[in-house]
Order: structure tokens, then sequence, then C-alpha cells
């Protein structure tokens, strides 16, 4: 089987010959990514993006934070920058970068529905604007939504294989708004967004950090294929396991806790009891190596220990 042909079995839980993987070289990686010159999503390490905001960094993680919104009063949203997703300037190359996957499942980023929103709020006046501005708040959501549907369906004329949300909807311990909220504002316009890129031929993968457990049935509900967490110990192996079969999970050894703090005999067991309490052999999981271990703090023999067991346990269960 090709590294497409392993992804889109182990999405489709079709007995895959192998276990998926995207790891660092020289491990395996059966993911392509195939991004265009500049999203309208782009976050800066430090600066300015398109919207105005302005970003800071500490200068270890590969990821830095708005420190200044640019959109404190909705008196100002028609002085609030857009930017313009069909901009060609923005897709120069971009079937170039889509044929060099050559076997490989390709995926692209798409735009985030609640992060982005954040960012150009602010994530306390977000939450205040979901009581007080909602009228605001869901014309600026519509706007984010439409220019991910124009992503996705420009994405599947390229034979994309999967678009990925990314939208950290968790806490250490709960979502970030209730799930009912949740529910009512962000679920039917994810709906759409997946059936959308289900109509285009695309999988859907969601990065969302943090405790998201209250939503996954949801999730699952309105087409989520792939499911991509960091963190899974704050949730519970035991927990999670309850949706076995029913979503692929896309994960690395928990980075807050057993990567960041374990021993490498303890990784090498963590990798085990996860795809055992999350895959099997049919599929549903897809082993992944976290992009900023620098930053997450974790050590080259702690990387090497997950590695290496997750190849193990390709050649050992399947």
């Amino acid at each position: 089987m090709t590294p497409r042909e392993i992804i889109r079995r182990t999405i489709k839980f079709e007995n895959p010959e192998r276990l998926a993987m995207t790891l660092r070289e020289p491990y395996t990686n059966d993911m392509h990514y195939a991004g265009l010159v500049r999203s309208v999503d782009w976050r800066p390490r430090t600066g300015v993006d398109e919207w105005g905001a302005v970003w800071e960094n500490i200068g270890v993680c590969n990821l830095g934070e708005v420190k200044e919104y640019p959109l404190k009063d909705w008196a100002d949203f028609d002085k609030l920058n857009i930017p313009n997703p069909a901009e060609e300037w923005r897709w120069e190359g971009f079937s170039d970068k889509v044929k060099a996957g050559g076997d490989k499942y390709i995926v692209s980023l798409g735009i985030s529905i609640y992060e982005r929103l954040h960012f150009i709020r602010g994530l306390e006046n977000t939450w205040i604007d979901i009581y007080e501005n909602r009228e605001n708040l869901e014309m600026l959501l519509d706007i984010l939504r439409d220019m991910s549907l124009y992503y996705i369906n420009r994405y599947g004329q390229h034979n994309v294989d999967g678009y990925i949300f990314t939208d950290d909807w968790g806490l250490q311990n709960s979502l970030m708004i209730s799930p009912e909220l949740w529910r009512e504002i962000w679920k039917p316009r994810y709906a759409e967004l997946f059936k959308a890129c289900h109509d285009n031929g695309m999988d859907t993968l969601m990065h969302s950090c943090g405790y998201i457990i209250d939503i996954l049935d949801d999730l699952i509900e309105i087409g989520l294929d792939v499911i991509q967490m960091d963190q899974q110990q704050n949730m519970g192996l035991d927990n999670l396991s309850k949706f076995k079969g029913r979503i692929t999970f896309f994960n690395p050894v928990d980075i807050q806790q057993t990567m960041a703090w374990g021993s490498p005999d303890q990784i090498r067991a963590y990798c085990h009891e996860m795809f055992e309490k999350l895959g099997s052999t049919k599929g549903g999981f897809i082993a992944k190596f976290y992009g900023d271990p620098i930053g997450a703090g974790h050590s080259e023999e702690s990387l090497e220990a997950m590695f290496s067991e997750f190849e193990k346990i390709s050649k050992t269960y399947f």
C-alpha cells in the first residue's frame, strides 16, 4: 500500500497493512503538507498579521501569541482589514506543492473559525460577545466560514486528501465555553464545512488541544473523520476509548505529561496503551510527532523512544 492508502484505510477502518505514522525523518511519514504562499490565517511568530493583530514570541516556542487585538470596539468594524483568500499570489505554486507529495496523503490547512475570531477581538471580548454582541460575533464568524468554504472548494480542485481545522477549544479540564453555546453557535457551521470537505473528496481533520471530550460526540455526528490531540491524559485514555472505532485519533504521546516528564520506558508503554485503547489493526489511530519538541521540553532520548516504539508497534501488531 502507498502512504496515501495507509492513511485513507486507517481513517475508513479498512485494515491498513501497517500503522499510519507522521514521524520525523528518518522514521516513517505518510503525510505531506501542501500550503499556500500565505494563508489569510497566517500567524507570525513576532509581528503584525494581515488582520492587524500584533504577535509576540518569548523566543522558546515556534508559536507566538496575540498581544494587541485589531478590533477592540465593534464600532470600528469598517476599519478592520479583511484579507482576500482569492488573491492569486497566495496560490502561486500550490499545484507543484501538491505534486511534490507524490504518493503520500496530502493535507492542507484550513481557516480557524474560533481562534481567528479571538485573535481579532481578544479572548475575553469574544466570550463577552457570545452574550452581549451575538449578532456582530456571528457576522464575523460567517465571514470566516465563507473564507473556509472558498479554501475547501479550491483545495478540492487540486485533489487534496485532507483538510485540517485548527481550533483549540479546551482548557485543562473543560471547554472554553459551555457545550450548549458551542452547539448553538459553532456546531452548525462546522457541519456545513465538514459537508463541503466531503463533497470535495476530502477527509476532515481537526487539531484541538485541551479538554474537549464534551463535544466529541457532536463532532463525530456532524462528520469529523480525524481528531488530532496533542494532549490526552487530561481527559484520560479510558474515557477517550469510548470513541474507539467511531473516529480516528491522530496523536503523539501526551506532550504535557508522559512525553515531558516520563522515562523512556514509560513513553514506550504509553505508545502501546494509546494504540490499544484508541485504535486497532482495522484503523482509527495515526501516530504523530509534535512539531515543537524544544518548546514543549521534549528530550531527544524521549523522542527516540516514541519514534522507535511506534515503528515497533507497526511491525508487532500488523
